[in-house]
């Protein structure tokens, strides 16, 4: 399939996720792989808990050392590969904490009850599987600045799609406001990702004692990006929690346009994106999907942040690709813009350092826009020439 041909999207996305399943089951689950070594041993049986085959391959992804990227640096630049979860991103981790907690505080969980959420796909999607293998009834609210892909797929997956104009969250019809309301009519469990803190939770309970056990406590860096703040408060939380690695820093990887660059340095919660006379249609205009705020959420209030990167869209962009040449890595935009900030910080730090960063999810949920040469055009940006080695600044910085 090309890369910016946006036919036969579902079959491809389908495709990905089971090859991503095989590597998944063949690679040994619980340790940092910088060989060509792996092991198929676990068979994952029911076990005390009953959770469905789904759930039972939420979490202990494997993690991997960028071999050219490290070359580069004289850091070791690993990558945990959390689109290795069964619905192909990390969300798999939030959306099953989240589940959990409805199903034991919520009084309008039951079985067959309603559940919704407002998402730009991949907590949908995750949700969908879980909803599905429960017997819930899945509504979501998306924006509608979000790769088409995600849309058809939580149509597959038996989730009733609601696609509003983005906007700001202070308008009512925000699609966090939108399936707020929704849910309300509907007596419904709102999910509420951002809010909830069953999804700070998850990551505090698991990716960070996942990260920590697999680099074996020897880890100077974790660099992130945020969507809801989830999985960088709860690895923060965990990582600082190391009483004898309290130096270990937390670095937050910011697309352009997003506040949470400005409240991290300069404890304030704004960029001149923002302006009135500037902005376009929401938050802000950027390539990257899924991740960058215009506000605190409370997970992300749960974080321990120590600084942060701004990666703008062309460099995100050169990134995605250079991976792909250079490391056979085939990522959406904000796992791209993950790698950047920690090649930036791995030059910040100098040599002999360890850094970890987390690949959100696949290129193959990017297709129709963040890997799309036509729309890519929309946004300016230069798409890398066929044939032709891509070095990104952040590769550039290096010499």
């Amino acid at each position: 399939m090309s890369l910016h041909n946006g036919s036969s999207l579902i079959a491809g996305f389908t495709v990905g996720i089971c090859i991503s399943l095989a590597v998944y089951i063949a690679t040994s689950k619980s340790t940092t792989s910088d060989s060509n070594s792996s092991s198929c041993t676990e068979i994952l049986n029911e076990g005390a808990s009953g959770d469905v085959a789904y759930e039972r391959l939420i979490g202990n992804t494997p993690m991997v050392l960028l071999k050219n990227a490290s070359r580069i640096s004289g850091c070791k630049i690993y990558v945990k590969m959390e689109c290795m979860n069964p619905g192909g991103t990390g969300k798999d981790r939030a959306a099953k904490s989240m589940l959990r907690h409805a199903e034991l505080h919520d009084p309008l969980y039951r079985p067959g009850c309603i559940i919704v959420e407002g998402t730009s796909g991949s907590t949908g999607i995750a949700l969908s599987n879980l909803c599905l293998a429960k017997g819930l009834k899945l509504h979501v609210v998306m924006p509608d600045d979000q790769a088409e892909e995600k849309r058809k797929l939580l149509e597959c997956l038996g989730a009733t799609v609601t696609v509003v104009p983005n906007c700001a969250i202070s308008n009512a019809n925000h699609y966090v406001n939108a399936a707020r309301k929704l849910a309300s009519d509907m007596k419904g469990v709102f999910v509420n990702q951002f809010e909830n803190l069953a999804n700070f939770k998850a990551h505090l309970e698991t990716t960070g004692p996942e990260i920590w056990e697999q680099t074996g406590g020897q880890i100077d860096a974790f660099v992130m990006s945020a969507g809801t703040g989830g999985t960088i408060g709860g690895v923060s939380q965990y990582l600082k929690s190391k009483s004898d690695n309290s130096g270990i820093e937390v670095i937050l990887a910011d697309p352009q346009g997003s506040s949470l660059y400005s409240r991290v340095v300069h404890g304030v919660c704004y960029t001149k994106e923002q302006a009135e006379r500037k902005i376009k249609k929401h938050r802000y205009e950027s390539l990257v999907e899924g991740v960058g705020l215009d506000r605190v959420t409370s997970n992300f209030s749960a974080a321990t942040i120590d600084s942060a990167e701004c990666v703008c869209d062309e460099e995100v962009l050169q990134t995605a690709h250079w991976l792909l040449q250079n490391e056979g890595l085939f990522v959406g935009s904000s796992s791209a813009l993950n790698v950047a900030a920690a090649l930036r910080v791995a030059k910040r730090l100098g040599p002999g350092h360890t850094v970890v960063t987390i690949i959100c999810d696949s290129g193959q949920r990017h297709v129709s826009r963040f890997w799309n040469r036509d729309y890519v055009g929309k946004y300016a940006l230069n798409w890398p020439q066929p044939n032709a080695a891509v070095v990104p600044k952040c590769v550039q910085a290096f010499g």
